[in-house]
């Protein structure tokens, strides 16, 4: 007899339940920003814990300086500088292979990529390293640069090495340390003239930029990566960018790659305009730090025009890459909220009005790393101790960007910048940047000239 429950009746009643999601470790959860945060924190932790438990320790730097041939090989590729060389390069591969391991990379694949990409960068630095290419202030990252471009242009880049090109990663690790040298006490050195330059600089240009790229038809996805670049300190700001609007990275890669470009010949015009034109040393230095996009390029160019104008310009410079973590947070409530349409949009697609942790998500978070590290270099930790450890973590930090430049390098494609959006970004990359130049030249002589306000006394 039957019970009643034939086959189909039984299957009826059986429940069928979704695979169960496998559970993320933590440490599988962090993004490329949380670990440029945790190995820039541990770089920074590890320095100041061994100046405080070796009393008296200093650190010895990697060199990279030389003048001639003989210069080369007795300071620079001796056994124990290209040890040190080495030994920082096995850490950052220890480091930044924990993170893409964990993160569900290839750990092997991305070792042999890391290996070239540190040889490329490392050769970069002591190109740039050079007495007479430094007095033309062309540094490192145009050589690190133009060396990824033409591997990645002249060649197939195999997948090892793309797995190491992770320009964003070594950046933002980079720019956490560089917040140890941002300090707010150097700000306020330049008093009232200094901020008020970088502010009106950073705003006024940033839409500028951005007008003259709608103006050109270039998306707003692309101008606002491209406004950041031109107006606060072009590849770092570019990146807070695109984190903040989660842009597409090929035209993040664009935007760097131009940034670099259009840098080599301002950093040789500039100041050779600044001696031809008879402009004020200490005004020359504020044009170039609210105009050139790095602090090595500012550095490298001021010093072309003379002492005070280097302090103007790094101060300036200083200023300038404070306002990143300000920018970043304005740019994520903007592009969150634009994003989001009117009223009548949301209503329709069934969206919440974008509140806090919105933001918070699109908020880059390196950047927090960035201002923390200032913050507590500011005015937690003695001047003595940041001095015993600015010189190392600034080497450090120097690495983690030329490694950056390379995968820029490796990124970027010749032929994008014509092909992409028929060339009209680079053109509003262009424009936005001469408009810069002629907009921070006016304030800095009307704030450091002694016209608007008092001329500071950072001589």
């Amino acid at each position: 007899m039957s019970n009643g429950n034939t086959p189909a009746m039984a299957n009826q009643n059986v429940q069928i339940l979704p695979p169960a999601e496998e559970k993320k470790s933590f440490f599988a959860t962090l993004t490329e920003d949380w670990w440029a945060v945790l190995i820039g924190g541990v770089i920074i932790l590890a320095a100041l814990t061994i100046v405080a438990v070796a009393e008296g320790f200093k650190f010895t730097v990697p060199d990279y300086k030389w003048a001639t041939t003989d210069d080369l090989f007795a300071k620079v590729l001796t056994g124990p500088n290209l040890t040190l060389i080495a030994g920082i390069g096995v850490l950052f591969a220890v480091l930044s292979s924990i993170a893409i391991g964990l993160s569900g990379g290839s750990i092997k694949r991305y070792l042999a990529g890391f290996t070239l990409v540190f040889v490329v960068g490392i050769a970069a630095l002591i190109i740039g390293g050079n007495k007479t290419i430094n007095y033309y202030g062309i540094e490192y990252v145009v050589f690190a640069l133009v060396m990824g471009l033409l591997i990645g242009n002249l060649t197939t880049i195999p997948d090892w090495l793309r797995e190491a090109a992770r320009s964003e990663f070594f950046i933002k690790t980079g720019l956490v340390i560089l917040g140890t040298s941002v300090l707010f006490t150097d700000i306020v050195k330049a008093g009232l003239p200094g901020i008020l330059q970088a502010v009106l600089v950073v705003s006024v240009v940033w839409f500028f930029a951005l007008w003259l790229s709608r103006k050109l038809k270039v998306d707003d996805e692309f101008g606002v990566i491209l406004a950041s670049a031109v107006a606060i300190c072009g590849v770092s700001a570019a990146i807070v960018a695109a984190g903040a609007i989660k842009g597409d990275k090929k035209k993040l890669s664009y935007v760097t790659t131009l940034v670099l470009l259009v840098a080599i010949p301002m950093m040789i015009l500039q100041p050779w305009l600044v001696k031809e034109l008879g402009i004020p040393e200490i005004v020359g230095g504020a044009w170039l730090g609210g105009t050139l996009d790095t602090t090595a390029s500012v550095t490298a160019a001021a010093e072309l025009v003379g002492p005070a104008a280097l302090k103007a310009g790094v101060i300036i410079k200083f200023s300038q890459n404070v306002l990143i973590g300000v920018a970043a947070f304005f740019i994520a409530i903007w592009w969150t909220y634009r994003r989001s349409g009117n009223t009548a949009e949301r209503a329709a697609a069934g969206a919440e009005k974008p509140g806090f942790g919105v933001v918070w998500e699109r908020f880059p978070k390196f950047v927090l790393g960035f201002i923390v590290a200032s913050l507590i270099f500011s005015f937690w930790i003695p001047t003595a101790t940041g001095k015993s450890v600015g010189g190392i973590l600034n080497s450090l930090r120097t690495v983690w960007f030329a490694l950056a430049f390379v995968a820029i390098g490796l990124e970027a494609r010749f032929s994008d910048l014509v092909k992409i959006q028929g060339g009209r970004p680079a053109l509003a990359f262009i424009g936005a940047q001469i408009f810069n130049i002629l907009w921070t030249l006016l304030w800095a002589f009307l704030l450091f000239g002694g016209i608007l306000l008092a001329t500071p006394d950072i001589k």
